[in-house]
């Protein structure tokens, strides 16, 4: 028997705070501030003349997709740039011209690193070489890709089971990498694809095709400019999306009226100065949000219960709030809904949402007159136990308005990362699909398994278990993004081998297997040429439309693979040659990748042609009014209960944010200026009275506790500000406090974790 070597790394990394500086909130989004710091960014990191060359192309025909969020592209870019300020970061953070090598690994253990902050991590720059930290070592050492693909392939070959691997994909991801990613999972005899979709909108998903029949928003971005009221519940533009504060400025100055409900009322929806206008730059911005209902953490239920209430009982009177002609035609289930309803006082859902009764009737005044209504939404509705209740109920209140299937009305989840609603749509998925299957049978010359995969909660319990022993990853940085950090950590470091399949290094490179693989890839904004020829891959946006993506910068290492080049080259090695599919002809030729998208996945069609230009919409049958999939062909109204988080005298809600300075678990910098924090990350946005009954100060510092199924959790070390949050709720930054979630406490039928609504205790502590 081999002896057992445990790494000493860190699984949070420094813990020590950076010298915090408070300011007042901003009271606008953008605006010259904000070309200022997206061109120090770009410029630090790439360079004036790579900087320009880039931004210009970014979000532009035949240019490349931004690496961010999957904002749609409006139809006509902008030619001054169609791109926003953290957009430029993470395109500059990509792009940057730092870079670490073997050297830097032989004098750098793991150990050392892990020590570091995660911003630290990613400051070192891009990965330039295949590298292995092989059993008994803390340094990782280069590797040829040959041996690189030969380690997977013995590892594979070893399981006694396809299903002790795990193939985790990243919203990151092509179309074309994700399908030849899922392909090989199921070749190789697994469903076992969990996906970064799981921690954040799984929730929209299974709600929308409960009610609707298809996982997918039903807008499209021109249906902005049309609408007459926009809701944006649980979603803060201004960092997450900022290129959608363009759409809702065209809404307002086409007469459209904004409500944004949230714990917090963030400074993109006050106001946005929009940096490609004289009236952004030099004047006042446009006002966006008309309406802030300042809700408590996860009581969106009651707060839309009490909105239909009053517009139903307005309908009693005049007959013409609800749309009673497109519930009969195209809708089941509202009688039963109505007598739901009932059940309900107006009293305890206002005291339970936590708004101001006047409020309530100032949008009930206002979507009582108005149908073109689009309900745009992010994790803050998807990560609680209840977040498909959340998003039933919002559908109800479409349902009942006629809003949905026509034009400047409808569903909208934004998601988060540039491919992730791609990545679901070429197949990546635990689940067992039965048509797809038949399809890959029939055009792919293999059977895929029919037994159902795990998703990221069950892929962090397999491997605890030591159920799970090859853990791939291919982009993101898992360990940071999944919840209960300590535990995800234990669930890699008992796996036999954890692939990387990265850009940057990042936590997951340090916490890993007995033996761990970085496999360097490029990044979107670079060139991928073949034979002399220059590639391109395709994306699937917020909106369902597919696009082209092209690089054009010089690689930053001659030895880098392309995303689909590496998985095929991986599935090559461990067939050696002997599958249905030649892998080794689809890592060189993108068009026979998309022939087969084409084939197998659903709504895909000539997509070498059609993506050219502005791309091509996948079919959407909300958008045709066709519900024919639903029972008795029509949308569902549903019956969701009220949230119920029992609360103790010494208890908050807590929910995890970003700070303007990152995207995703990705750390930019220290500063979240539209919130007026600087310089720090290690803070808890707290009531000023919740702070006054606790004898709390500005800059105490304390330590959050969770306690679930009798274990404890711990945050240490967070500067307490004081912020205008309701009362018992607290906010603080992720990757940092996703330590409390329990993996095993998430949302019912999406098992998203509740990372926006943890039940935590505070304890003062010393400085």
């Amino acid at each position: 028997m081999q002896e057992e070597f445990h790494r000493n790394v860190s699984v949070r990394g420094s813990e020590e705070f950076t010298g915090v500086q408070l300011r007042e909130p901003a009271r606008y989004a953008a605006g010259p501030l904000g070309i200022q710091v997206a061109m120090q960014h770009s410029f630090k990191e790439m360079g004036i003349t790579r900087s320009m060359k880039a931004l210009l192309h970014m979000n532009q025909k035949e240019g490349f997709d931004c690496p961010s969020c999957a904002w749609p592209d409006p139809e006509k870019p902008s030619r001054i740039g169609e791109y926003c300020e953290n957009g430029a970061k993470a395109l500059a953070d990509e792009a940057t011209t730092r870079q670490i090598d073997a050297e830097f690994f032989k004098k750098h253990s793991v150990e050392e690193l892990s020590l570091l902050t995660d911003y630290e991590l990613n400051k070192f720059g891009r990965l330039t070489e295949p590298l292995v930290l092989r059993p008994g070592s803390v340094h990782y050492e280069p590797i040829t890709w040959n041996d690189a693909y030969a380690l997977i392939a013995e590892e594979l070959h070893r399981l006694e089971s396809p299903d002790e691997a795990i193939f985790y994909t990243s919203g990151r991801s092509s179309n074309e990498a994700a399908f030849l990613y899922g392909m090989f999972a199921r070749a190789l005899g697994t469903n076992n694809m969990p996906d970064c979709s799981n921690m954040c909108h799984e929730s929209s998903g299974v709600a929308l095709s409960e009610t609707l029949g298809i996982g997918k928003g039903s807008v499209k971005l021109e249906d902005f400019y049309g609408a007459e009221v926009i809701i944006i519940a649980g979603q803060n533009p201004g960092t997450n999306h900022p290129r959608m504060l363009s759409a809702l400025e065209k809404c307002k100055q086409n007469g459209g009226k904004i409500i944004s409900i949230n714990p917090l009322e963030e400074s993109g929806l006050v106001n946005f100065r929009n940096p490609k206008t004289l009236k952004g730059l030099a004047g006042n911005g446009e006002d966006i949000a008309d309406i802030h209902l300042p809700v408590k953490i996860n009581q969106d239920v009651p707060l839309v219960k009490l909105l239909l209430k009053r517009l139903t009982r307005l309908d009693e009177v005049t007959g013409k709030v609800l749309d009673h002609d497109f519930m009969a035609t195209y809708t089941d289930g509202y009688k039963a809904f109505l007598k739901h309803l009932e059940q309900y006082q107006e009293k305890d859902l206002l005291q339970r949402s936590g708004v101001d009764s006047d409020k309530i009737d100032h949008v009930v005044k206002l979507l009582a007159t108005k149908s073109k209504i689009i309900v745009c939404w992010a994790m803050g509705l998807t990560q609680h136990k209840n977040g498909v209740e959340n998003i039933r109920e919002y559908v109800n209140l479409l349902l009942a308005k006629g809003a949905i299937g026509k034009p400047n009305a409808g569903t909208c989840p934004v998601r988060g990362h540039s491919n992730v609603q791609g990545d679901r749509s070429v197949g990546i998925m635990h689940y067992v699909n039965k048509d797809l299957n038949e399809r890959i049978k029939k055009h792919l010359g293999f059977t895929p398994p029919d037994k159902e995969g795990v998703d990221t909660v069950g892929a962090i319990k397999a491997m605890y278990e030591g159920e799970g022993k090859v853990f791939i990853c291919l982009g993101g940085n898992f360990l940071m993004a999944a919840s209960d950090t300590e535990y995800t950590a234990r669930a890699l470091q008992n796996c036999t081998l954890t692939v990387q399949v990265s850009t940057k290094l990042n936590r997951t490179h340090l916490v890993t297997g007995r033996t761990a693989l970085i496999l360097p890839t490029l990044g979107r904004s670079e060139k991928d040429t073949k034979g002399g020829q220059q590639r391109y891959f395709t994306v699937e946006n917020s909106m369902g439309r597919v696009t082209r993506s092209r690089g054009m910068l010089k690689p930053s290492s001659g030895n880098l693979k392309s995303e689909p080049e590496l998985i095929a080259e991986m599935a090559n090695a461990y067939f050696k040659g002997e599958h249905a599919m030649d892998w080794k002809s689809l890592g060189e030729d993108y068009g026979l990748i998309r022939s087969y998208i084409d084939k197998v996945a659903k709504g895909f069609e000539n997509t070498d042609e059609r993506s050219k230009g502005v791309g091509y919409y996948l079919p959407n049958n909300v958008r045709e009014r066709d519900f024919s999939s639903l029972p008795d062909g029509k949308a569902q109204f549903t019956i969701n209960a009220l949230p119920d988080h029992n609360l103790r005298d010494d208890e908050f809600l807590l929910m995890t944010i970003r700070s303007h300075d990152q995207f995703n678990t990705t750390i930019y910098g220290l500063n979240d200026r539209y919130r007026g924090v600087y310089n720090e990350r290690r803070v808890l946005f707290m009531n000023p009275q919740d702070m006054q009954e606790r004898n709390l100060k500005k800059r105490d510092v304390v330590d959050m506790i969770s306690n679930y199924d009798g274990v404890k959790r711990t945050a240490n070390r967070f500067l307490v500000i004081p912020y205008a949050i309701p009362r018992t709720n607290l906010a603080a930054y992720f990757p940092e406090t996703n330590v409390l979630v329990p993996y095993n406490h998430f949302a019912d039928k999406s098992k998203t974790p509740i990372s926006k609504s943890i039940v935590v205790k505070i304890k003062k502590t010393s400085p």
